[in-house]
């Protein structure tokens, strides 16, 4: 019996040298296992409780006031329109001052064209004095208006009154007035504007001169305190709203003055975003500070489609993220436009030329052809109303330009082109939320062979794969053929263009 429980704890003894090598080495695995496995489950149940609370901070507006009377889709990049709203709801009353039951209007308005190589981006502000022709637009009653012609471009947003504005009839103006199509419209108000500076701690801008309270307030009788002094600064909340929204007192106070300063702030908000980097301890944050003041399109209505629209714009380096200001002249009080030089500024970016005359449309439009092999002896696919997201499984370059250029020559609107987290994916594959099936398969006719499978959330999702990479390419035919390179725009227009890396005390008033 001793022998037996000698044995036994001999036996034990030499089992614990064991553990120490082999069997403790397969605990530890599993040790490692495990808590590889729990981190997962909680990044999983983070990255969703990230993604519901961002999708409950996004508003849509109602689209049924976009005109049916648009331009032509096009494959060559993509064209946001972005209003900054003085609309005192919402807690903005508290930042903004004025009547809390103030209808809605548009303070600052631009076009950004992101082009199809998502190397480049030019935005285009339109100045809020600017006369120009809105069309019918739609009134919350229902019913439309007439069209008004020679009418200040602030005021298209303000039709039918409400606290919320009109962001479609914007977006019908801004159509007719550039012959553009918008493919997305976004609405951010000076408390989102406010909390989005405090998110990446504050942002720098620089003042061409010392700044007092009546110029920000004219109606005041005496100067007042000083609110900023001449020079570079930091600046965020309540702040940096004070100083996008200074017009008077600096240059000959007009909105053209303001424009500029504004330019400078968003080329700075954009650099100091860049330097943090994208990781989501950084843009979560912001992500959360934007989209809890912003009303977008419903093709943009979720985070998925936001952030992957976000994440497309990575690639755009500072000097190649440019702002300039609709060409234009004083008539009166009021602006007038500048023709041609207006004209061939958005014949540049509807044939996705830079400013200086590159085609940055990385010539895809030779590509289209090939890439959207037509599902019935060239017949488009109805699409129209349809966004896509598109993920590159595979480490082929250009390949989720190519399938964008595809789903866009069929008229699909795609919110965006990322990288999947697997990047070697053999098969293309097309997933569709709820209720999506019958417009996954519409998609389905882009990509032939794609896997068509649900998934719990809303959106469709395409996941390219090696058999697209490896699908042919028809040879190009006449009419997809690029056009010559036009010149570049006039000087008086492209001259004045400010870059994202631009001196950002440079050119910060007009007058």
């Amino acid at each position: 019996m001793a022998g037996g429980r000698g044995g036994r704890e001999g036996s034990g003894r030499s089992g614990g040298a064991g553990v120490s090598g082999r069997q403790r080495k397969h605990r530890g695995v599993r040790l490692g296992l495990g808590i590889a496995l729990a981190l997962l489950v909680l990044v999983t149940a983070g990255a969703g409780w990230a993604y519901l609370r961002l999708d409950g901070n996004i508003d849509t507006f109602n689209a049924d006031g976009v005109s049916g009377d648009r331009p032509p889709a096009s494959t060559q990049g993509t064209n946001v329109l972005v209003i900054g709203t003085d609309a005192r709801i919402g807690g903005n009353s508290e930042l903004g001052g004025g009547d809390k039951d103030d209808i809605g209007r548009s303070d600052t308005a631009f076009l950004l064209h992101v082009y199809a190589d998502h190397k480049h981006a030019v935005a285009v502000s339109i100045p809020r004095d600017t006369l120009v022709d809105i069309p019918s637009c739609k009134l919350p009653d229902g019913t439309w208006t007439k069209p008004q012609t020679h009418t200040m471009f602030n005021a298209a947003y303000s039709v039918g009154e409400s606290a919320k504005g009109n962001p479609a009839c914007t977006q019908n103006t801004v159509e007719k007035l550039t012959g553009l199509r918008v493919d997305h419209t976004m609405v951010v108000d000076f408390k989102g504007f406010a909390k989005m500076t405090e998110a990446v701690g504050g942002v720098q801008v620089c003042l061409p001169q010392d700044v007092y309270q009546r110029d920000l307030n004219p109606n005041r009788t005496t100067r007042g305190d000083q609110i900023f002094a001449k020079g570079p600064q930091t600046v965020s909340g309540q702040r940096a709203l004070d100083y996008v929204r200074i017009r008077h007192g600096i240059g000959d106070g007009s909105d053209i003055g303001r424009i500029q300063r504004q330019q400078a702030f968003l080329a700075s908000l954009i650099k100091k975003v860049k330097s943090d980097g994208l990781s989501p301890t950084k843009l979560f944050p912001l992500a959360d500070a934007a989209t809890q003041s912003l009303t977008v399109d419903p093709e943009l209505g979720s985070a998925d489609k936001l952030i992957s629209f976000a994440m497309s714009l990575r690639d755009i380096d500072l000097h190649n993220t440019k702002f300039i200001t609709l060409p234009w002249r004083y008539q009166g009080e009021r602006v007038a436009i500048v023709h041609p030089d207006a004209e061939a500024l958005w014949a540049a970016l509807k044939a996705d030329r830079t400013l200086d005359g590159q085609d940055a449309s990385n010539h895809q439009t030779e590509q289209v052809a090939a890439a959207s092999p037509s599902p019935s002896g060239g017949a488009p696919v109805a699409s129209t109303g349809i966004s896509v997201a598109v993920y590159d499984g595979t480490t082929v370059t250009g390949l989720a330009a190519r399938a964008a250029d595809a789903l866009k020559a069929h008229g699909f609107t795609v919110t965006g082109t990322t990288p999947a987290m697997v990047r070697t994916q053999t098969k293309t594959v097309i997933e569709y939320g709820p209720g999506q099936r019958d417009q996954a398969e519409k998609v389905a006719q882009v990509f032939p062979g794609a896997e068509v499978t649900s998934a719990a959330a809303p959106g469709i999702n395409v996941i390219l794969g090696l058999t697209y990479a490896d699908a042919p390419q028809p040879a190009t035919s006449p009419a997809t053929t690029a056009s010559p390179a036009p010149t570049a725009l006039p000087t008086g227009v492209a001259g004045t263009a400010r870059s994202a890396d631009d001196d950002l005390c440079s050119n910060l008033s007009y007058g």
